[in-house]
């Protein structure tokens, strides 16, 4: 096992034993725990991952719509981490560390985790997000060389127990994803092609690590081809009607 693959199965061991969002909990309207009121079943929480251009955000939009789901997103997805997002992605931002980098993605998710996705979690509402911890272990831990184990303590700080139950990742390769971009890239888009290797390779090897908590799909695929593999897994995993 190499160091890289070793460092991806201790900081997801902590995700195994995180609590299934999908447990079922007492209605807090109820009041105290003698009046306590009908089960509710906590929300189904679903990331979608990948590189860029890799389809995940067209997947995680289309999902969202057909279930009802809460969308949102990471960076971003509240009012302060819209602001957090513009720095963070901006061409027109110099000098930021890639230390400082990593904290303001904590951040992002921390605010992010508390604002939307814990509370909508915990009144049944499904949650699905285009991006979530494994994108801040792919590109800050990897990508930016940080290492894997100390990202995932920081993330694990910012969202405490809230895990995805099922991580997506629409994989394909760097020249395929790049290719896809339209517009000027951003401030990590415009980055070399070492870092994006670094970032794929990581979430394949967090997949290979966890497979229980991962779904791989061939972004290269047709629109239709990958939409329907995305349909009949998760239709097999959550017990989906169709």
């Amino acid at each position: 096992m190499t160091g890289n693959t070793a460092d991806l199965h201790q900081s997801l061991s902590h995700v195994r034993g995180a609590q299934r969002v999908g447990e079922l909990r007492t209605d807090p309207s109820a009041g105290p725990p003698g009046n306590a009121g009908p089960p509710v079943r906590r929300g189904w929480f679903i990331a979608f991952e990948g590189g860029e251009g890799s389809g995940k955000s067209t997947q995680a939009r289309r999902i969202a719509t057909a279930r009802g789901a809460l969308l949102t997103r990471q960076p971003g997805g509240t009012e302060i981490g819209a602001s957090i997002r513009e720095l963070l992605l901006s061409p027109d931002t110099a000098g930021l560390s890639d230390r400082a980098e990593a904290l303001l993605m904590a951040a992002d998710r921390a605010q992010h985790v508390d604002e939307m996705i814990r509370p909508a979690l915990v009144t049944g509402q499904d949650v699905i997000c285009d991006r979530y911890v494994s994108s801040s272990l792919a590109y800050q831990g990897a990508g930016r060389m940080l290492g894997v184990e100390q990202v995932r303590t920081l993330s694990a700080f910012a969202v405490g127990d809230t895990w995805p139950d099922l991580n997506v990742l629409l994989d394909v390769p760097v020249d395929v994803g790049l290719a896809r971009l339209g517009g000027p890239p951003d401030r990590l888009e415009q980055l070399d092609r070492g870092f994006h290797e670094r970032v794929r390779q990581t979430f394949l090897d967090m997949a290979s690590a966890t497979p229980e908590h991962w779904l791989v799909i061939d972004g290269t695929q047709p629109l239709e081809q990958v939409s329907a593999r995305v349909d009949a897994a998760l239709i097999a995993r959550f017990s989906w009607s169709r």
